[in-house]
């Protein structure tokens, strides 16, 4: 069965992808490769060697689904409290779909990006008290991933706190040795690496506070998932 996106409008908008509310399951969202933008384009933007590879390498679909299987198959399923869950490929109308767990908050709003909530309301004691146990788990189980990027980390709410921090994209090995086979020191200092640049990128955002637009176009949800789907 093929599942129809194309008169849908997206809830959110990467680089490469545009993100659905699964349309027979509500928790689950669907993504799908950006009409506008073909892996031609993505090779052709890429350095000259790159150019030569072949065009399934640059399609974010494929990679994500190997990197969470990966995961899956080598790290502590608690890792999984904080990295949001993939659940294979359907076919839609408009192209292949990646399907993954749609975090939503109490009131079934969609989960707002931390960006989005940083930019809203600065660093609360609710998001001091979520940074911890996220952090907590990419140093203990050494969670290989490219920079934690505020516009890849999700924040599940209820209507007083701040359940937990979820990361929805940005995962897996940056270097050409997978994370797991370094030296446990030297692994750690890269996560100490990305987690200080994690705080960098923050301090960045809280000192661009108070004008109308949130910096750049990621992080910000075109809709709530509740008061408009369609």
């Amino acid at each position: 069965m093929t599942l129809l996106l194309s008169q849908l409008k997206p809830f959110a908008q990467g680089g490469n992808r545009l993100c659905y509310v699964h349309p027979e399951d509500s928790k689950l969202c669907i993504k799908v490769r950006r009409p506008d933008f073909t892996l031609a384009d993505r090779r052709r933007k890429k350095g000259y060697l790159k150019k030569f590879r072949p065009l399934s390498s640059f399609d974010d679909n494929l990679e994500e689904f190997k990197v969470m299987g990966e995961l899956k198959r080598h790290y502590a399923d608690a890792i999984f409290q904080h990295i949001s869950h993939c659940y294979g490929f359907v076919e839609t109308d408009m192209g292949k779909g990646l399907v993954s767990e749609l975090i939503r908050n109490t009131d079934d709003r969609i989960s707002q990006t931390l960006k989005k909530y940083i930019w809203e309301f600065g660093v609360t004691d609710s998001l001091k008290a979520a940074i911890e146990p996220l952090l907590e788990v990419w140093k203990r189980e050494l969670v290989p991933s490219r920079d934690l990027l505020l516009h890849n980390i999700v924040v599940q709410q209820d209507s007083e706190k701040i359940i937990r921090l979820v990361v929805i994209d940005g995962l897996g090995n940056t270097g050409l040795i997978p994370l797991r086979y370094l030296p446990r020191s030297w692994q750690l200092q890269k996560i100490e690496r990305k987690i200080a640049n994690f705080y960098e990128r923050i301090e960045l955002l809280l000192s661009q506070r108070g004008g109308n637009v949130l910096p750049g176009y990621h992080g910000e949800l075109l809709h709530d998932g509740v008061s408009d789907v369609s």
